[in-house]
């Protein structure tokens, strides 16, 4: 860690430390410099205005503890406004993949009840069909695997959660295991399954039980209570001109009832903030050791076939076609993920740092983005944190 970043962080009073306001206009006092906050208030507002996206949260942790955390705009602009709070619970999307269905699998592994080589079908038979049989588990999580990102549904037909699965199992690879990087939410949904067929618990009671109760994630689930809708951001308006709110949006989560590999998940920014910590802790947080300190280093580094471009963690990105939310500051030894909503995190061991950015970029009609709002953000954050560190990294997805 570098001594600039070392200062900066140990500004932050431990009272600052977990518990936030509903309602933060700002860091504490003294957590974070005031030109960074005031940079980091004028971009985001500047989005907004932009009417690229409603609202947003945007929380910053360094050694140990939040620094900035603090709610933009509006969670609700249709069909009444409501103003966004730092305890709003967003629709993660494919941050499921890396806050539930990855870490779940990995638990599995380290309890030995799955070898990460063994082909899927070891595991699931089905999944074998049309030369399929040697896909590995591994070459799921770093979307190595050759199979195809989705599947296109119809919006005339019904669709049951077991002919979706059907389909699934009976796809075609694009291209041979190994051989090249396609991000795909087919993977992560058989890998779900694969989690529900080893534990014999279903993916969100395994992740409930076995990450998020432990963690004390007392906000993040699959299937959100009807209590809860209130406090959680809308996404785009349905076919029937109802707002999308604590539904899952994913259009093949939905299908399988709201509770899949590749999107479902539900959360806040102090949620996820937890689990960010343990992994820059080694697994552990508040005395409560998830995982081992050699399951995250192999999580969280490069596990994608030697010499392809797109380099994967187990589920986590590192440096692909989808990391320019990473921006330019942040190490080469970072990690995160996106979500298609307009969620992301990203995670620097080497200054002991982390970004989330939460916003539902979809409402109210499906048109926002995030694509330069994620970059510009984490190049504000980063550099704040690592000002010696820069690169280059690719494009955005939504």
């Amino acid at each position: 860690m570098t001594l600039a970043v070392w200062i900066l962080c140990s500004w932050i009073p431990a009272s600052a430390e977990t518990q936030l306001p509903e309602r933060a206009e700002g860091p504490e006092a003294g957590a974070f410099p005031a030109e960074v906050s005031k940079e980091i208030d004028e971009l985001v507002e500047h989005h907004i205005l932009q009417r690229e996206l409603p609202g947003a949260v945007v929380l910053v942790g360094c050694r140990d503890r939040v620094v900035f955390s603090k709610a933009y705009g509006n969670r609700s602009v249709e069909p009444v406004v409501e103003v966004m709070t730092v305890d709003t619970v967003f629709d993660l999307a494919s941050l499921t993949k890396v806050l539930a269905t990855a870490p779940a699998v990995m638990l599995l592994a380290e309890r030995g009840k799955v070898k990460l080589e063994d082909p899927v079908s070891r595991y699931l038979p089905a999944f074998g069909q049309q030369g399929k049989g040697k896909v590995t588990v591994q070459q799921l999580l770093v979307h190595y695997s050759g199979l195809p990102a989705d599947l296109r549904l119809s919006r005339r037909r019904k669709t049951s959660p077991k002919s979706l699965l059907t389909r699934i199992y009976q796809s075609r690879l694009r291209s041979r295991p190994g051989e090249q990087f396609n991000y795909s939410d087919l993977g992560f949904i058989v890998l779900g399954k694969l989690v529900e067929k080893i534990s014999g618990k279903a993916l969100d009671r395994f992740a409930s039980e076995h990450l998020f109760n432990p963690l004390q994630m007392s906000r993040t689930r699959f299937l959100p209570d009807i209590a809860e809708i209130a406090a959680i951001a809308p996404t785009e308006r349905r076919r029937d001109g109802r707002m999308m709110r604590g539904a899952v949006h994913d259009p093949l989560a939905s299908k399988l009832g709201g509770v899949a590999g590749d999107a479902g998940l539900f959360s806040t920014a102090q949620d996820l903030s937890r689990f960010c910590q343990m992994l820059l802790n080694g697994g552990s947080l508040d005395g409560v050791r998830i995982f081992r300190p050699e399951t995250i280093a192999r999580m969280t580094s490069a596990q994608s076939p030697e010499g392809k471009p797109n380099v994967r963690g187990l589920g986590w990105d590192i440096q692909s076609t989808y990391s320019s939310v990473k921006g330019g500051f942040f190490s080469n030894t970072s990690y995160g993920h996106t979500g298609f909503t307009g969620t992301s995190i990203w995670i620097d061991p080497q200054t002991q740092s982390y970004l989330i950015l939460l916003t539902n970029r979809l409402h109210p009609e499906g048109k926002g983005t995030v694509k330069e709002l994620r970059t510009e953000l984490a190049n504000v954050v980063g550099k704040a944190l690592q000002p010696q560190a820069a690169e280059t990294n690719g494009p955005d997805v939504p």
